[in-house]
């Protein structure tokens, strides 16, 4: 018993599963129980990034990714904040932005991919434009409603004390938001890291992690294919710890948010 608590403190809970299925594909790989062409040991899988030279080309697609995120996703999010701040803010341009973009939000957005590669061809900038959307849409609608749900009280506390409309906009409005804000921007990050994954897989041209997992298919490479998505959950696990860092940063008085 006191060894089974010894384990359970220094195991974290969410390890199990993983550390479960792990030991589960050993067995029935090494007892032939799951065995044929498409069927790969744990041991393929770790050495195929190193050892493999179609394997190894997984650093480079990696890097190509997050700064194609980087570009993308920054583009998109500064424009869906900023937009939104202003549908939030004003009434009249709520009135004049929010019902077109509200409706295009609708669109799967895997739809754009055709529309945009027939006005951008195959090259990045249909993959940047695609990222870019990708994150523009949750930080539009965050950051609008976070700006509508401001309290009615706060603003009227502003207006008798006679706050200069740039201390409304920083000391006001912006922290009384942030935390639909913080909200909407992880799942920009999370939208704009499997947009760009998306993109390079359907578009398939060109480096990154996508193309790299499409090519992978192609020749039957299990062992690669399952080192990209692996490579895409720590992409976005990443992403999203440097959006929370960032967040504290910028703003030490959400670290109860972030």
């Amino acid at each position: 018993m006191a060894k089974s608590g010894i384990v359970s403190r220094n195991l974290p809970r969410g390890a199990i599963l993983p550390l479960a299925v792990l030991l589960l594909w050993c067995g029935a790989t090494s007892t032939s129980l799951l065995s044929g062409p498409l069927v790969v040991t744990p041991r393929q899988v770790i050495e195929a990034p190193f050892l493999d030279q179609s394997g190894r080309e997984l650093w480079g697609a990696l890097a190509t990714s997050l700064a194609r995120v980087a570009a993308g996703g920054v583009t998109g999010s500064l424009l869906g904040l900023s937009l939104g701040y202003v549908a939030g803010l004003y009434r009249l341009a709520g009135l004049g932005l929010s019902p077109t973009i509200h409706t295009v939000r609708q669109v799967a957005l895997f739809a754009w991919i055709p529309l945009l590669t027939a006005w951008f061809g195959n090259g990045e900038g249909t993959k940047l434009t695609f990222t870019a959307l990708s994150a523009f849409f949750p930080l539009f609608l965050s950051a609008e409603q976070g700006i509508r749900q401001v309290p009615r009280s706060l603003i009227e506390t502003a207006n008798v004390l006679g706050l200069r409309y740039r201390t409304r906009l920083w000391k006001l409005y912006l922290p009384a938001a942030l935390p639909a804000i913080y909200v909407g921007l992880q799942i920009a990050v999370l939208s704009a890291w499997i947009g760009t994954i998306g993109a390079e897989y359907a578009i398939g041209n060109g480096r990154g992690l996508g193309s790299y997992i499409a090519s992978a298919r192609d020749q039957f490479r299990m062992d690669i294919v399952i080192v990209g998505v692996v490579a895409l959950a720590a992409g976005g696990i990443l992403l999203n710890s440097l959006v929370t860092t960032a967040i504290r940063k910028l703003f030490p008085w959400t670290g109860g948010i972030a």
